[in-house]
């Protein structure tokens, strides 16, 4: 018989029976291990808490007993910065208290902050006698009002929900009041303090009183009518009825001039102002410079005929743009600023027709300040140009675009919306190229064209852009220096400038005005004169 061949294959039941029995031991396995697991864990919850280390024992105890609550906020175990935080959060639950008229819980919300709060004065100023129980006693008081108010249902949701709606009502709070700072803060630019007006009536007075300083002024009068005309002299003419500014603009100028009796100052004032304005220039000298006062009102042929501003103040749609201040069509209160009707303000388009004689002047604003000699502008060449003015366009912000409308077709064709603006304020004139070239003529062409304020929308210096376009020669920024009455300047460009600007509304003669910059005014004003002490002029 033969042998039966030899099967290499594993009955099908014993391997079956190794797999059960390794499943088997794994199960046994796992068992024991999650067995010995469940036992380690009731062990840890029967034993007590233990005790922070050592070093973070020593380090929190010195903490609380430490004298600066800096370095104890920047500690990982900061107590300090806990209380605060609850503290703010304690404050948006107050508010979602209140919409929901839980009166209770905002009453508690607030004493608990107080008591936060003076616990960290406490810290603040006597740390010593801070101890750890008293910080952790002031935590859980705390904590267990704001676990009170999350089971209130004052959730995330509900807290953004009401954050967004105090942001909103803040923002509109916020442009309310910004409404408020502006109109305030324009009305106390416009109006004149007490003590000038006082210092103005009295030199009424004076004017009336003491006939020798009307003597005087005519006799000053004649002996210098030749200078008002002679082109060999150094002209500056001002347009204002500020006296007390005047009077700095030509004390500073002569004080700081190499040649002050070579100096010709021609003064324009209003009817209201013009007797005080003659009688303080006649009861001062300022080291020979000639000074000159003329009133706008006795120039008759500026008149409604001729002069476009005029014209337009005699329109009711003029006057409804500037006046009106009920509605929604109301004017902002800025462009109902006066000095924009004022004449005094209009007269610098005119300069060549008040000074017919002369040939070159400089025109300077009322708000200004001379810290150097400038008989140095009268011999810079203005190659052919009109004026000579420094360019304000390092910035975008004073380019042409800000000033002019130039959605307006006319505007867009004649200019480059990205052209340099340049200011008023101290200005070269060349008048004889200003006749030549029509400034004059240029400048009541826009303005009739502006009449319903499409153009733009307030100012005189919108009108000059457009007037002087293409005839300005760029003159070195340190002539003119800007923004001393609106803004924070480099103290070495105030050092290195010869004329300084408090342009904006902050003027130095104001109690609004700039105290770090009142000082380069005020050094000009004799605080000593018996009329400005008599009228409290401080």
């Amino acid at each position: 018989m033969r042998r039966r061949p030899f099967d290499l294959r594993r009955p099908t039941r014993r391997r079956w029976s190794s797999f059960t029995s390794s499943l088997w031991a794994w199960i046994i396995v796992i068992g024991f291990g999650f067995l010995m697991l469940i036992i380690l864990l009731s062990r840890d919850i029967r034993e007590p808490r233990s005790d922070p280390s050592p070093y973070q024992m020593s380090t929190f105890t010195s903490i609380v007993e430490g004298l600066n609550v800096t370095d104890e906020m920047l500690s990982p175990y900061s107590f300090t910065r806990q209380l605060v935080e609850q503290i703010s959060l304690a404050k948006a639950f107050i508010a979602l208290a209140k919409e929901n008229n839980n009166l209770q819980l905002v009453a508690d919300l607030t004493t608990q902050i107080r008591h936060s709060q003076a616990f960290l004065s406490l810290l603040a100023t006597d740390p010593s006698h801070v101890r750890t129980e008293q910080t952790e006693q002031a935590i859980r008081n705390m904590a267990l009002l704001l676990f009170q108010a999350q089971q209130l249902h004052y959730d995330t949701a509900s807290v953004i929900t009401k954050f967004k709606g105090q942001i909103q009502s803040l923002e509109e709070r916020s442009k309310t009041e910004a409404d408020k700072s502006t109109k305030y803060g324009q009305i106390a630019a416009e109006t004149l303090p007490k003590g000038l007006y006082c210092l103005g009536v009295r030199l009424t007075t004076e004017w009336f009183r003491n006939p020798a300083l009307s003597n005087k002024f005519l006799a000053e009068g004649k002996q210098s009518s030749d200078k008002l005309r002679s082109n060999s002299l150094y002209h500056f003419c001002i347009f204002s009825d500020n006296i007390m500014a005047v009077s700095v603009v030509v004390n500073s100028t002569t004080i700081n001039s190499i040649n002050p009796e070579r100096i010709v100052f021609h003064l324009v004032t209003d009817e209201v102002n013009y007797l005080p304005m003659k009688a303080w220039f006649a009861m001062n000298s300022y080291k020979g410079a000639t000074v000159e006062v003329q009133k706008v009102e006795d120039f008759s042929w500026l008149n409604a005929s001729y002069v476009p501003v005029l014209k337009q103040l005699q329109d009711a749609e003029t006057q409804s743009f500037y006046f009106s201040t009920n509605g929604q069509g109301a004017t902002p209160i800025k462009f109902r600023n006066p000095k924009y009707l004022s004449m005094l303000n209009h007269l610098r388009f005119y300069i060549p027709e008040i000074y017919p004689d002369l040939e070159k002047v400089v025109f300077l604003d009322d708000d200004v300040v001379v810290q150097r000699d400038l008989s140095g502008l009268f011999t810079i060449d203005l190659n052919g140009n009109v004026m000579g003015a420094v360019e304000t366009c390092m910035e975008t912000f004073h380019r042409f675009h800000k000033y002019l409308n130039h959605s307006h077709p006319l505007i867009r064709a004649h200019f480059d919306p990205d052209a340099c603006g340049w200011a008023f304020g101290m200005n070269v004139l060349d008048l004889r190229e200003w006749r030549n070239k029509n400034v004059t003529g240029i400048y009541h062409y826009w303005q009739e064209r502006n009449s319903d304020h499409t153009l733009w929308k307030l100012g005189t210096l919108p009108p000059g852009l457009l007037a002087f376009y293409g005839l300005v020669q760029p003159l070195d920024p340190k002539w003119h220096v800007l923004g001393l009455g609106y803004t924070n300047v480099d103290p070495k460009t105030i050092k290195e400038g010869a004329v300084l600007h408090y342009n904006g509304n902050l003027k130095p003669w104001l109690k609004i005005g700039m105290e770090k910059y009142k000082g380069l005014w005020d050094k000009y004003v004799d605080y000593s004169h018996p009329l400005l002490q008599q009228c409290l002029v401080h």
